[in-house]
């Protein structure tokens, strides 16, 4: 049996502050607009079944909305600047 050693696939790109505090602040207000965002409606004017499985989603694009808009800060404490 032959073992071959493992070749890593090449340098991990590396990332900037601000992508990885966009990717921070995306996912808080994601977090947040599950608890604080819109809800399902309820009774005749509901979406059911299909409302229930693509919520997420909306949510998801709402905190990307969001993101783009607003500017919690993050990029300078990330960065070291603040």
């Amino acid at each position: 049996m032959i073992i071959s050693s493992i070749t890593p696939g090449g340098p991990v790109p590396k990332r900037n502050a601000q992508e990885i505090s966009d990717g921070l602040e995306k996912a808080f207000l994601g977090e947040m607009l599950k608890y604080a965002g819109p809800q399902p409606m309820q009774g005749a004017f509901g979406g059911g079944i299909g409302e229930e499985q693509f919520s997420s989603m909306m949510t998801e694009t709402y905190a990307d909305a969001l993101a783009k808009r607003l500017d919690l800060g993050l990029a300078g404490r990330i960065g070291g600047a603040a």
